[in-house]
């Protein structure tokens, strides 16, 4: 009965000090509860709620009512369930950024890799088509300078091969990495302001607890269930024309090898 007659302050059951500071609707705690001016405030730390109390005036509402943050969401689901379509049309309708993880990590590393990598990208390689030394003044596709830059070895940073190799090999991306790429969708703009679907992230549990642990809240999270037959209708036939297209590579290159053995013959 008391606590349907408590007056809740401007931000309910949420915490005043994160919603200012951070942006972020963050759950407070009735142990860290405050009074100010017969209304009652919830904080997610203590150290929050002296932080109020010291002063009050900057974390309530005065002429206008606070502003709530924009809608931030979590989207995920296994590999094939359709995650990047739906995020893509609810972006769309909402008016929201759409962030797909693996992508945004494929971008940042880009500029050395020159392409893009990860296990379903992994299977053919420009040195498997590369033509040899001897047939080289028989070939005219490929000048020498074009050649040195193709073998230029580029070395990467230890925060891009950590990067690499989360794509590649699936390794967990360490906190300090993770602190130069999650928290700016929070904290920064164009997002603070405008919102998101963050499509793929976080795919462990692991990384869950770096975003309650940094205080990065969605308003809500999404799992895209699927059938195990549904996700096979949907990525078997890209995977099959990209194993007839290597197919057909492999032939033309074994075929413009033949041809370039014969020019040499002659």
């Amino acid at each position: 009965i008391k606590q349907k007659k408590r007056h809740m302050g401007d931000t309910k059951h949420f915490c005043p000090v994160s919603l200012k500071e951070n942006f972020v609707l963050y759950p407070g705690l009735q142990e860290h509860a405050a009074k100010y001016k017969e209304k009652i405030y919830y904080f997610s730390t203590s150290e929050y709620r002296d932080k109020f109390l010291k002063n009050p005036e900057e974390y309530v509402a005065h002429s206008e009512p606070l502003q709530a943050p924009p809608l931030r969401v979590c989207l995920l689901g296994i590999h094939g369930a359709g995650k990047s379509t739906c995020a893509r049309q609810i972006a769309d309708k909402l008016g929201i950024f759409h962030i797909q993880f693996e992508e945004y990590l494929q971008e940042l590393i880009l500029p050395k890799t020159k392409r893009k990598v990860g296990p379903s990208l992994d299977e053919d390689h420009e040195d498997d088509y590369e033509i040899p030394e001897e047939l080289e003044d028989f070939s005219q596709t490929t000048t020498k300078t074009e050649k040195e830059e193709n073998k230029e070895e580029v070395k990467l940073t230890d925060e891009e091969e950590a990067i690499k190799a989360n794509l590649v090999d699936n390794t967990e991306l360490p906190p300090a990495i993770l602190d130069k790429i999650v928290p700016d969708w929070w904290k920064k703009e164009p997002f603070r302001s405008t919102g998101f679907i963050l499509d793929g992230f976080p795919r462990s549990v692991d990384e869950a607890k770096y975003m309650s642990e940094q205080g990065l809240y969605p308003d809500v999270a999404v799992y895209i269930q699927v059938e195990e037959d549904d996700i096979l209708v949907r990525l078997l036939p890209p995977h099959l024309k990209k194993w007839k297209d290597r197919r057909h590579k492999k032939k033309e290159y074994k075929k413009k090898l033949k041809e370039l053995k014969a020019k040499k013959r002659v």
